[in-house]
């Protein structure tokens, strides 16, 4: 079983059970040869079970459960599960108190019949690319472990669990591309929704200007299941949308700037097979995209936002941060309130720009990252660590400031470095773009 459709038949029909799901899910956790150390850093084994073979006895009883009752996800340590404290992959709050409720998007799931078999790793209060974690271990990406790669951030444990099929699915956040750079570097799907369409309350914020909640999974499909769920709305629509057509913009400005040489290939070979299939690649300049630096150059949403909520925490336990995450904190201390009033205004101006910049085309598409995942060991100097998690991000932020809807899907051949191609649709235009992400992915029909 690889996708959420898949285990759903499976449950129903009989050819499998929510306990036999679980076992295999904890299994791989504890495999002492895997990632699993790494990439949760709690897991629930008792209640997992207990819940699963509660969902067995319904099913034997002939009781009505919804399809997905049973099915293993993990979620990210920045959500707020009830009993537990939320440390958001961070030492410094170990001592917090434990959340007395679940998140909402959290009970969500619980109530659409998923099991949370774990809190998965991720950089340290959500603020990297990379998805370093000196705190509880780095997983590596699924590609050429005996490097030891990085696995993309912040939602690194999510996007792991789901390639080595620990979970079908991992509930990430994104603020700058946290779901997306992780599924690139791992060679699995992340959506990034329009953020006001899924609740943060119970997440431990970033920036909440620029958060969002969204799935990591094995197909377009499962990513609509869950995202469905997370915003609270009916079962999705899961027709691919043929992709003959489709007006398929391509950024000549600032996002194929400094990419390697494995990704180009990637993005070439994936836009020749979307154009066999009938899509009209639209080469295009967006000359906001050259304003956005100028936008952010005091350090922009993330770093004003993270610093107003971290500066208590910051003067009694400094100390405890890793080095690297603290100093992109502190960064926000400058921001005085006339430069973030102008960056809201400035955010007005640049979206409705970029609005009618977009109207003619069905999505934008672009490499998700300029890099393939670089060595773990090679970002042990700060500076090179600066300039790759930059680089990283810099193509998916553009949706978060934009507040648009995005999503990465795999484009490299099997066996070779994972390679994201990202969909960039309209605010609010979720479904749109999910039809025809699932479309895109039918044309490229990576067979990972």
């Amino acid at each position: 079983m690889h996708t959420i459709p898949d285990a759903a038949v499976a449950l129903a029909t009989g050819a499998t059970t929510a306990r036999k799901l679980i076992e295999d899910s904890l299994a791989r956790i504890a495999d002492p040869a895997g990632e699993g150390s790494r990439v949760f850093i709690k897991t629930y084994a008792t209640q997992a079970r207990a819940a699963a073979d509660a969902v067995d006895a319904l099913r034997a009883a002939g009781r009505v459960l919804g399809p997905y009752a049973g099915i293993p996800i993990s979620a990210k340590d920045l959500f707020d599960i009830a009993g537990d404290p939320t440390p958001a992959g961070s030492k410094v709050l170990a001592d917090a108190p434990p959340a007395t409720a679940n998140a909402p998007l959290i009970q969500r799931m619980i109530d659409a019949g998923f099991i949370i078999v774990g809190r998965s790793n991720m950089t340290e209060f959500a603020f990297s690319g990379l998805g370093i974690n000196p705190h509880y271990g780095t997983p590596s990406s699924p590609w050429d472990r005996a490097t030891g790669r990085i696995p993309g951030g912040s939602s690194s444990g999510a996007a792991v669990s789901v390639a080595d099929h620990m979970a079908f699915a991992g509930l990430g956040t994104d603020t700058g591309g946290s779901c997306r750079v992780p599924a690139a570097m791992c060679g699995v799907v992340g959506y990034k929704p329009t953020s006001r369409r899924v609740p943060i309350t119970g997440v431990l914020p970033l920036a909440p200007s620029l958060d969002s909640v969204g799935p990591l999974a094995r197909s377009v499909a499962c990513c609509a299941i869950i995202d469905a769920v997370l915003a609270g709305n009916p079962p999705p629509d899961l027709q691919p949308a043929p992709v003959a057509g489709l007006r398929l913009a391509v950024p000549q400005n600032v996002m194929l700037e400094g990419i390697d040489s494995h990704v180009a290939a990637a993005f070439e070979q994936a836009l020749a097979k979307l154009a066999q299939a009938g899509a009209h690649i639209l080469p295009t300049s967006f000359p906001v995209f050259g304003e956005l630096a100028a936008a952010n150059a005091r350090g922009g949403f993330a770093a004003a936002e993270a610093y107003a909520w971290h500066r208590h925490l910051l003067a009694s336990k400094a100390d405890g941060y890793d080095p690297r995450i603290r100093q992109r904190i502190i960064r926000g201390e400058g921001m005085t309130a006339a430069a973030y009033l102008d960056l809201i205004a400035a955010r007005a101006t640049l979206i409705a720009k970029f609005d009618a910049a977009t109207q003619d085309f069905d999505a934008l598409v672009m490499p998700t990252c300029p890099l393939i995942p670089p060595a773990i060991e090679a970002l042990d100097d700060e500076a090179e660590y600066n300039r790759v998690n930059m680089l990283q991000l810099r193509n998916t932020t553009v949706g978060n400031f934009f507040d648009r809807c995005a999503i990465s899907l795999p484009c490299h051949q099997p066996g070779e470095a994972p390679v994201g191609l990202m969909l960039m649709g309209e605010t609010m235009g979720d479904p749109r773009l999910l039809r025809i992400a699932a479309g895109v992915e039918r044309a490229l029909a990576y067979a990972g």
